[in-house]
């Protein structure tokens, strides 16, 4: 794993971007199929892709019609306590 410290926000969107294009490929789906299954618009989809102008929502939408809302706890692992 890369050290994510000293990239730019604009950088990781990129990043969050590519494998998510990846993780489509390696599911066989293309953008079309994807976006429907996500209900947002193709155009949604490819700006999540290339790291532009993306919402939660549409990250959300994404994630979960590729199967994979355990993206969401890898984003944002639940807090634990600890004293």
């Amino acid at each position: 794993m890369s050290d994510f410290t000293f990239k730019t926000p604009d950088e990781l969107q990129a990043m969050l971007g590519e494998r998510l294009r990846r993780l489509r490929l390696s599911r066989n789906i293309d953008q079309l199929s994807l976006a429907e299954k996500a209900g947002i618009s193709d155009r949604a989809l490819r700006n999540l892709e290339m790291g532009r102008g993306a919402t939660v929502e549409t990250l959300v939408r994404t994630l979960k019609a590729l199967d994979y809302v355990r993206g969401i706890e890898i984003l944002a692992p639940e807090a634990t306590v600890n004293p």
